[in-house]
């Protein structure tokens, strides 16, 4: 079982790519209201399955293109392995077992007339860049009409588009796992190294017209493992460690930000029993 608190922190570097498109605005690269870049958790959590699918990990949750067991949907996939007379006990501790993603992030069971909830371990919030982004249109053409044309230049409309990308950004990522979730959902020390691993990787075998390869790319994660499962200190501290050079105008590299822990609250944190361990991505 896990027996230690554990706070995380991942740097991604973006060149030229639409970190996270919000369908509601074109696909546009996802910004908050200051211009700063954002990537929903949503999205963060769908790479993390998706790694650990890699991995052989069983998912609850798959995506379409991922599907490994013919089940289209997820209640098919529930109805699986249990039935309207399963006891919820019961199926919250099999769901647990059975499921990398349910014991982590915890899942709602809606299907055969239950009402199942499961709290996870792991949470993870958003990434936001480090400086607000630009972003970048190109309008892209098809070179043949993908519908008959219905005009004399005999080009039908669906053939023009727009493709929208970040120039340069840093993006940080933070995320906890609580160690009494953890015991209630049977999530062990070797899951929670197994999440350390996908950090490392989040971005291999996740290449798309929106974000070829290279073009997302971890570039340091901060692995914080607290002493006991209440922790040495609050999550938010263990966050405000990051920092990085505010005074350069121009960053177009990741050296640039010269971003890098506080040492000296760092050095309070682990006289009272904090350790970290910094992993270069892959």
């Amino acid at each position: 079982m896990l027996e230690h608190k554990i706070d995380f922190m991942v740097t991604l570097e973006v060149k030229e790519a639409n970190a996270n498109g919000d369908p509601l605005n074109g696909n546009m690269p996802r910004t908050d209201a200051k211009g700063y870049g954002v990537m929903s958790d949503v999205s963060i959590k769908r790479k993390i399955r998706n790694r650990l699918q890699d991995m052989g990990k069983p998912i609850f949750v798959q995506a379409n293109e991922r599907i490994e067991d013919d089940f289209r949907s997820l209640e098919k996939r529930f109805s699986q392995y249990f039935t309207a007379k399963t006891p919820d006990k019961e199926i919250e501790e099999k769901a647990n077992a059975l499921w990398f993603d349910v014991r982590a992030f915890g899942q709602v069971f809606t299907y055969l007339k239950k009402s199942i909830g499961v709290r996870g371990p792991v949470s993870i919030s958003m990434a936001k860049s480090l400086e607000p982004i630009v972003i970048s249109s190109l309008q892209i053409t098809r070179s043949t009409n993908g519908m008959e044309a219905k005009n004399e230049s005999g080009r039908s409309s669906d053939t023009m588009g727009t493709k929208h990308f970040v120039d340069y950004g840093v993006y940080v990522l933070k995320g906890s796992i609580n160690a009494y979730f953890a015991e209630k959902t049977g999530f062990s020390q070797e899951d929670a190294e197994a999440i350390k691993e996908v950090l490392v990787s989040l971005f291999e075998n996740d290449a798309s017209s929106a974000r070829p390869e290279g073009s997302m790319r971890v570039r340091e994660v901060f692995w914080f493992t607290h002493s006991s499962k209440l922790g040495n200190v609050s999550s938010a501290r263990v966050f405000d460690l990051l920092e990085y050079n505010q005074s350069i105008e121009e960053r177009s590299t990741y050296d640039a930000y010269q971003i890098h822990l506080n040492q000296e609250k760092l050095a309070k944190y682990e006289a009272k029993g904090l350790m970290v361990e910094i992993l270069e991505g892959l």
